[in-house]
């Protein structure tokens, strides 16, 4: 028997998201060992980082180029179990932080820009349910439920069945529920990075609703119908076009820019800008969104 070492290694991991032709994307890495899409993941020097944050934007610039904006601590994961690779020589501590960027190409290293929803496709409701999710999910959880009491109340409120209504927020809820039931094998990532990414994205569907830091993901000029889709990409649902418009002008969040852009098939479309003001006025200064629903 192989003696385990008592050692504890910390690493941080960072989920960094982007939204790019309506589609919101993760940046990956492969993950040596496996082969499989992994999150960017660096070390933490003990000596030399004077903070964790300080640490991954370092290391984030060092493998791929890109200088990170916004940036928040997600959650840290320390399961003894999480990485079998290295569990020999002790546990790995991960501090996972989320940021948001706008994407571009990556001036150094192997990285690559995903599609979140091929790694959370039941996620993805702007056109209704995922076929995934009818055709296959959820009758094998059907057939789960029937072996434990409660797990029927589980299912149903994780996916807004029955009495339930669909909360975009439950995104870590469903992932962990579809492992506990052995349906989340496919579209896999390394270790625990899809379960990071469910947690990455179920903090910003929330943070979204009461925070404005959709604006990280657009350019400094947009038309409402561009903010639209950027929202309805990151909560995965369709918007009612003119209720979100209302919404959004009454909380004071975009003013106007006088100038005007010439969508595709069309109309020109006014520009208009986020009114950073908005952050001192209002403590909770988010962009709502109601489902078309």
């Amino acid at each position: 028997m192989t003696a385990r070492s008592s050692s504890i290694h910390v690493g941080l991991n960072a989920v960094i998201l982007a939204v790019t032709e309506d589609r919101p994307r993760v940046l990956t890495r492969t993950h040596e060992p496996s082969g499989l899409p992994a999150l960017p993941f660096g070390p933490l020097d003990p000596l030399e980082d004077r903070t964790l944050e300080l640490g991954l934007r370092g290391w984030v610039r060092e493998q791929t180029g890109l200088e990170l904006g916004y940036v928040e601590q997600l959650y840290t994961f320390g399961d003894s179990d999480r990485d079998p690779f290295t569990t020999a020589n002790g546990r790995v501590i991960s501090v996972a932080y989320l940021a948001l960027v706008k994407e571009h190409a990556l001036t150094t290293g192997p990285a690559q820009w995903r599609d979140v929803y091929s790694f959370l496709p039941w996620e993805d409701r702007r056109e209704g349910p995922s076929p995934l999710l009818d055709e296959e999910i959820l009758p094998a959880l059907r057939h789960w439920e029937k072996a434990e009491p409660g797990r029927k109340e589980r299912v149903q409120v994780a996916f807004g069945l029955g009495r339930s209504r669909w909360d975009a927020e439950r995104v870590l809820e469903r992932y962990e529920l579809l492992w506990e039931a052995g349906l989340a094998a496919a579209q896999e990532m390394a270790l625990d990075h899809r379960r990071m990414l469910a947690t990455a994205l179920g903090r910003v569907r929330g943070k979204v609703r009461y925070r404005p830091v959709v604006f990280e993901l657009m350019p400094k000029a947009f038309t409402l119908l561009q903010i639209q889709r950027v929202v309805e990409s990151l909560a995965g649902v369709g918007l009612h076009k003119q209720n979100f418009r209302r919404l959004l002008e009454k909380g004071g969040l975009v003013e106007g820019t006088g100038e005007s852009f010439a969508e595709t098939g069309g109309r020109p479309a006014e520009l208009f800008r986020f009114r950073r003001s908005v952050v001192a006025e209002r403590p909770a200064s988010g962009v709502p969104y109601p489902s078309r629903g």
